[in-house]
């Protein structure tokens, strides 16, 4: 199993978060004549992305709740692996001691063992696909709370756009509104509880192991890292 070829398009946590937002006042549009809608005259701000996801508090709670589930995967990976090898090494011992008294008692041990490797990766595909589901919904999360945020924000300043810093070649910092959303956006969040990010979901029972179990996978899943609002 290549775990981090199945994470390569989560390895920045995925590769999802943009926000900004773009917003119109409806009162001023209707009211002003046409040539109002010339860009002299657009109200613009801009978003430090990076500097949000660093600070909000929601993105740092995923990001620390994803940490905690890889840690989980490794632990798990690690557990398996020294049992398969703590069981596989008595068995060349016993082979080599000539104490396997009959060929039964041999392949008894030998179907053991490959029970022992399918049971294990059929837990630790079961755990990671519990994680993947746990990061595609925080991913949403995230993404829904900033983007809910940010048209209401523009709405009520009056803003006719708000663009995120790393789309453009040249804007004044003057236009940067990076901590005033920043600040709201933890404002609301503890307003509504806080740590909010998805508790670790719990992994489901190893299936029955195949007839011919492959071995357990030494590779892990990258780490998640922080979430990139540029894609």
């Amino acid at each position: 199993m290549n775990f981090i070829k199945h994470y390569t398009k989560l390895a920045v946590f995925a590769a999802v978060m943009l926000m900004a937002a773009t917003s119109c006042n409806e009162k001023q549009a209707a009211e002003a004549p046409k040539a109002a809608g010339s860009l002299e005259n657009l109200k613009i701000r801009y978003i430090d992305e990076d500097s949000i996801m660093a600070n909000y508090n929601l993105a740092k709670d995923i990001n620390e709740a994803m940490l905690r589930r890889q840690n989980q995967f490794d632990a798990a990976q690690k557990q398996r692996g020294n049992e398969i090898n703590k069981f596989g090494t008595a068995m060349q011992q016993k082979y080599q001691n000539n104490q396997y008294l009959t060929e039964e008692a041999f392949n008894a041990d030998q179907a053991k063992l490959q029970k022992m490797q399918a049971d294990a990766e059929s837990y630790l595909a079961s755990l990671q696909q519990s994680i993947e589901n746990e990061l595609n919904q925080s991913q949403v999360q995230l993404l829904d709370s900033i983007d809910n945020f940010m048209k209401d924000y523009a709405k009520k300043k009056g803003f006719d756009m708000v663009l995120r810093k790393s789309a453009t070649l040249f804007i004044d910092e003057k236009y940067d509104v990076t901590k005033e959303v920043i600040d709201g956006l933890n404002k609301r969040y503890n307003r509504v509880g806080g740590n909010s990010a998805p508790a670790p979901a719990k992994p489901a029972e190893a299936a029955p192991a195949a007839s011919k179990a492959p071995k357990v996978s030494s590779e892990k899943p990258a780490t998640p890292g922080k979430v990139d609002l540029k894609k």
